[in-house]
């Protein structure tokens, strides 16, 4: 099991969906986070590496589906670390 660290602009993501009263989304995207905590390979993330994310480019970046054919359906990036069995949540964003 990983833990979460969520990065600054992660954390801003989800206040700013709290904040829109998005409960359906917030759920979701709980449910991703809950089954990237205890499987990041979980078929239903559907996790693959992402080619380019500012800021990160020496680091393996992943993505994982929070929703999967929906307009605007929403993703987490996230990498492995900073130490062994920790995970960061770089942003949850609705896919480009």
């Amino acid at each position: 099991m990983y833990d979460l660290i969520y990065t600054d602009e992660a954390k801003s993501n989800l206040a700013k969906l709290k904040k829109q009263g998005q409960i359906k989304k917030l759920k979701k995207i709980k449910n991703t986070l809950d089954k990237l905590k205890e499987n990041p390979r979980h078929p239903s993330l559907k996790t693959h590496k992402y080619q380019t994310f500012k800021d990160y480019s020496s680091a393996e970046i992943f993505e994982a589906y929070v929703e999967n054919n929906t307009p605007g359906a929403y993703r987490v990036f996230w990498h492995y670390g900073p130490e062994k069995d920790y995970i960061t949540i770089l942003a949850i964003t609705p896919h480009p």
